[in-house]
């Protein structure tokens, strides 16, 4: 099954949907999406346009569970690091 995940600006998700939902309220248009999902300044124009829509298959929900778990995974691992790191003073 195919899947559209919104990040937003900084990486983050923000939104999953499937391929029946994108043409039921976006008319197979994930630019629509985008759009739709988009948080705009107040004094932003129209293009004003942060984070992106990925396209994700997976066989079973079980799958995309575990994709969905593991995005925390890596900035857990950087900032849980526990090689000799000290602070210069300059």
């Amino acid at each position: 099954m195919k899947y559209y995940v919104y990040f937003d600006g900084y990486g983050h998700l923000k939104k999953v949907i499937d391929e029946n939902e994108l043409a039921r309220a976006y008319g197979n248009d994930t630019d629509a999406f985008l759009n739709a999902m988009c948080e705009r300044p107040p004094d932003a124009g129209e293009n004003h346009i942060t984070g992106h829509v990925s396209t994700l298959c997976v066989n079973s929900q079980k799958e995309l569970d575990e994709y969905l778990a593991s995005l925390g995974d890596e900035i857990t691992g950087f900032y849980g690091c526990e090689s000799e790191s000290r602070p210069y003073n300059f």
